[in-house]
């Protein structure tokens, strides 16, 4: 039987064995790689996770099948030939409403294509997020293409040959994204409202007196999730007004095919 000086001999013993072991034997071992973290890097403006593209087909009678893809900073409402075809399927209220669509429908050409572009705006001063830090004006942009499908032949793209009007411009002056209180009734945050027959989105109507619409760069526009979910053509441009900032409503036409 040990007695009481054997034992704590052998654990002297045993401490000074374990204290000379080499350190690493008890390091932990480093985690694994996060999935994905030595991948590509995402594609400029798509926010690295492809964003949304949604895709439908709308009831239409023609003799030609068409595709159209469509980005738009917020929202849009799509005629043909002076009829409804498609709406944006995220709602115009939904803050950061960035997706494409995707639309497959028939039509006869000649055929007249007619938007309505909204950028999000919280009421009329045109601001967006009123009342906390991040109070500002909203900025808009909206690119657009339309193939045969049996072909694959481009048949329109947005670019400077559409007409584009500014409805709705606000704020009067930049100045009001700094009010604390911004309201239509201060000068600076003033809107101004453009009237238009309702008979706008019809082709027999003269938009001769309406402005090109102004092209503009990727990098002032910032698209953002869905549009690199689509393979824009070469040809294709980001059109809006000429205030990326204080244009927020806009009717925009062309004629294919005429």
């Amino acid at each position: 039987m040990l007695s009481s000086r054997d034992t704590l001999a052998i654990l002297l013993s045993l401490a000074v064995t374990l204290a000379a072991s080499p350190a690493i034997s008890f390091a932990q071992t480093p985690p694994p790689p996060r999935p994905g973290a030595d991948g590509p890097p995402p594609k400029p403006g798509g926010g690295g996770n492809g964003g949304e593209l949604n895709e439908s087909h709308a009831d239409s009678t023609g003799a030609q099948e068409i595709i159209g893809e469509i980005w738009v900073d917020n929202w849009f409402r799509l005629f043909v030939n002076g009829t409804p075809l498609l709406e944006d399927s995220v709602a115009y209220r939904t803050e950061r409403s960035f997706n494409a669509e995707r639309v497959t429908f028939s039509a006869d050409l000649p055929m007249t294509l007619a938007f309505e572009f909204r950028d999000f705006m919280e009421n009329e001063t045109g601001l967006e997020y009123i009342g906390t830090r991040r109070q500002q004006m909203g900025d808009g942009g909206a690119i657009a293409q339309f193939r045969d499908r049996a072909s694959g032949k481009l048949l329109a793209v947005t670019g400077a040959d559409w007409r584009c009007l500014t409805v709705q411009a606000a704020p009067a002056d930049a100045s009001c994204a700094r009010a604390q209180n911004p309201d239509v009734s201060l000068p600076a945050c003033a809107p101004t409202r453009t009237s238009v027959p309702d008979t706008w989105t019809a082709p027999g109507f003269d938009d001769s007196g309406w402005p090109h619409a102004t092209v503009h760069s990727a990098r002032d526009v910032g698209p953002k999730h869905g549009y690199d979910r689509v393979d824009w053509d070469r040809s294709a441009k980001l059109i809006w007004g000429p205030d990326l900032k204080k244009d927020n409503i806009l009717y925009c036409r062309v004629t294919v095919g005429g």
